[in-house]
């Protein structure tokens, strides 16, 4: 009898190594190689491919498209995120930093679908009791609500066959493990293992599938990568330990646009949906403060108007810091550069802290004109025209490139009563007639300072 080769694998990346070393070489990490020992193939049909009845393709244009509506929900900002509800059949993997209201989040939109479907909820890491506090802090109508305490797959396998739930709730997959995978629970082989299963069972089934992912400390979901390619969505929930305010954001979306968001905000009595975050992330600005930029963004196919705030102070030190929440700091080293070359701001003896007010991350580039103001207002020590919003991306010559979905930023910033604006040249081509605004388009870094400081 041959002997079962086993190999080594690394718990952060996923990837295969021969034999135990300290760090893994593709990703880095050090002491996550595990052994794997990978189940026993059936020699017969190694020997014999093809000889089991094998799913013969069909015409495409024969396929007979699925009618059936999406499954309801009364919370508006997820139904935005999923696309516009559940698609039945659908693996949605949801991840979030611990403590962030992940299954806060699912208790809620469950309790809303078992007023109408079979829904089970299947719970690895709290008991039954735990759950029973939860429903009765958030005040939730929970009949109708089927929970499970359960880390072993086949057991789950088994209850979900005989209730046939409409929704499979998994919270975590990271507890779960298989029999047939000879790997302590959490490990790279279980998690693709039980993931695989449930998600086979879901697209059998006709069966909505919610799963729950742990997050690293560099806030990747934990386990292998092809756990993210394997479902259908994949939502991150986000959101800064000092604020209230907690994002849903659709990196992965079959059923719906990708990078749509959702904002929440977090009470006692759980999570309420704020159906206007613009309005909210704008509450609090001080008018007239220097540096306070106001830019207006695009997340998925929602407008957003967000304060982008700018400290520029002296500093003795021969290192000056640059320090960012909410953009990304390389972001913020080249448009730095840029402004030293061509305007001219004696940055480099100067400590800059950039902060995107409430909590929110900016991850296009549209963001870079309003961050170009804002440095140049807080270096003078200028306050800005408290209706003026600011958006362009900038190139490494000072040049400003025009943005996607003009039109519906400049809307959004009208109605909540902005009256100018100061976008690039290129854009202002496909705006239509009649816009409540005074357009101010510029070609570069300079003409936007110009602009910024005319009276």
């Amino acid at each position: 009898m041959a002997k079962d080769k086993s190999s080594f694998v690394c718990n952060e990346c996923g990837a295969e190594s021969i034999r135990w070393e300290g760090r893994c070489a593709s990703c880095g990490a050090w002491n996550s190689l595990q052994a794997f020992n990978p189940a026993p193939t059936n020699p017969r049909a190694a020997r014999n491919p093809g000889t089991e009845a094998a799913p013969q393709p069909v015409d495409l244009s024969q396929v007979v498209a699925d009618a059936r509506p999406r499954l309801s929900l009364d919370n508006g900002e997820l139904r935005r995120v999923l696309g516009g509800g559940l698609t039945q059949g659908s693996a949605v993997l949801l991840a979030g930093d611990p403590g962030i209201g992940k299954s806060t989040l699912l208790m809620e939109a469950m309790a809303d679908f078992a007023r109408r479907t079979t829904v089970l909820y299947v719970s690895g890491e709290e008991s039954i009791q735990q759950l029973k506090q939860r429903s009765l802090r958030l005040d939730m109508v929970e009949k109708g609500l089927l929970v499970l305490m359960e880390n072993r797959l086949e057991n789950i396998l088994h209850v979900t066959e005989q209730i046939k739930p409409t929704v499979l709730v998994v919270d975590s997959v990271q507890t779960l493990a298989s029999d047939r995978v000879p790997s302590a629970a959490g490990s790279v082989s279980q998690v693709r293992e039980c993931a695989a299963q449930l998600i086979q069972l879901a697209k059998q089934r006709n069966m909505a599938l919610f799963l729950v992912g742990h997050v690293t400390k560099e806030g990747q979901i934990a386990g292998p990568r092809i756990l993210e390619h394997m479902v259908d969505t994949v939502l991150y929930f986000e959101g800064e330990r000092g604020h209230n305010y907690r994002i849903l954001r659709a990196v992965k979306n079959r059923f719906g646009p990708a990078n749509e968001i959702g904002v929440f905000e977090m009470r006692e009595t759980g999570l309420v949906e704020v159906p206007n975050p613009s309005e909210l992330f704008l509450s609090e600005r001080v008018a007239g403060a220097a540096g306070s930029v106001v830019y207006a963004g695009m997340e998925g196919t929602r407008p957003v108007l967000l304060e982008v705030q700018a400290l520029v102070a002296p500093t003795p030190l021969p290192q000056p810091r640059r320090t960012t929440l909410g953009l990304d700091p390389n972001r913020l080293a080249m448009l730095t550069a840029v402004m030293e070359k061509r305007l001219g701001l004696g940055l480099f003896n100067h400590d800059i802290f950039l902060n995107v007010a409430g909590g929110f991350r900016i991850t296009e580039p549209a963001v870079d004109l309003a961050v170009c103001a804002a440095l140049v207002a807080s270096h003078r020590n200028l306050s800005v025209d408290p209706g003026l919003v600011i958006l362009g991306e900038v190139g490494l010559s000072g040049e400003v490139r025009s943005v996607s979905h003009m039109t519906t930023r400049l809307k959004e910033a009208a109605k909540l009563g902005f009256n100018r604006c100061i976008l690039p040249e290129k854009s202002l081509r496909t705006l239509p007639e009649g816009l409540p605004l005074s357009l101010d388009s510029v070609k570069s870094v300079e003409e936007m300072v110009r602009r910024l400081l005319a009276p």
